[in-house]
């Protein structure tokens, strides 16, 4: 364990898991954590330090970096995520980062989903710098099931969804911060590893049969075409590559294509001491936003 205390830049801090790392961090003792804002006063609430940071702002870097240990890096879904963890890793290079913490995408080394894969390029790079690093590859996220892009996905007893009948393994947004936070307090045990995070394989059929179990109420899935998916991401702006990159995956999982999507580990209780989070106790965690 650190002997001193560490002072970690936590980007992401106002999205979900970013926020879930510091939740995981607020007592303690071994990492002071900073977060990167680009708008500080959207930050300010969050109860810890916060520095002025953009992705697309170069020159907001190495003011950022200055007496920084480690980075938790996230970067947004579009392709300019290529530019940015570039860009970030050569200041954190010219600061002298110790550590980053990666939080990339799903997929074995050989994956051929194009954003997944976009992961990959930054995970190399990273390696490349010479900084010490742990790449943390969750699979899907618990959290889609309570919507995506700003859209439900469970309404009024309906999920519906682009996947067919296809199986993906899936992980607690919560469970990945905790694995973060751990990498973060002791860089020596996590550096130079990959951890892939995904505890629960389940189609979207099964998953219904969760929630009804669990809610009380019926609910059923309706597998809608991919082709819906990507028009109605694209009339409403978001970045043409990556929906793109989504759209593909979901109709390889659609036709069962999608190799590995299921693969499940047995890592979690190592890296964090207890047994991962089940979908059955995410969705009586948030049963609120399911009953109808």
């Amino acid at each position: 364990m650190p002997s001193r205390t560490s002072r970690a830049l936590i980007t992401g801090a106002t999205g979900q898991i970013g926020r879930a790392v510091l939740t995981q961090l607020r007592e303690d003792a071994s990492v002071e954590a900073i977060v990167a804002a680009r708008l500080p006063e959207k930050a300010a609430g969050l109860g810890f330090p916060v520095v002025p940071f953009d992705y697309d702002r170069s020159e907001t870097m190495a003011p950022a970096l200055e007496g920084i240990d480690s980075i938790f890096l996230v970067t947004g879904y579009t392709v300019d995520m290529l530019r940015q963890s570039k860009t970030l890793i050569d200041h954190a290079r010219k600061s002298g980062v110790k550590y980053i913490v990666h939080l990339g995408a799903c997929g074995a080394d050989d994956v051929e989903v194009a954003h997944h894969g976009w992961h990959q390029f930054i995970e190399r790079y990273i390696e490349w710098s010479g900084i010490a690093y742990t790449h943390l590859r969750p699979e899907i996220y618990m959290e889609n099931l309570l919507g995506y892009g700003g859209v439900p996905i469970v309404r009024k007893g309906i999920i519906r969804h682009y996947i067919g009948a296809g199986r993906m393994s899936w992980v607690d947004g919560e469970d990945v911060a905790a694995v973060a936070a751990a990498c973060l307090r002791d860089p020596g045990t996590h550096s130079g590893k990959t951890h892939r995070l995904g505890y629960e394989a389940k189609t979207f059929y099964e998953i219904a049969e969760t929630m009804t179990r669990t809610i009380g109420q019926t609910f059923t899935y309706q597998p809608l075409p991919a082709e819906e998916f990507l028009a109605r991401l694209r009339a409403a702006g978001a970045e043409p590559a990556y929906m793109k990159s989504a759209y593909q995956n979901y109709s390889n999982l659609a036709a069962g294509k999608a190799v590995g999507a299921d693969e499940t580990f047995d890592n979690f209780r190592e890296l964090v001491g207890r047994e991962a989070n089940t979908i059955e106790g995410f969705v009586d965690r948030h049963r609120e936003r399911f009953v109808y």
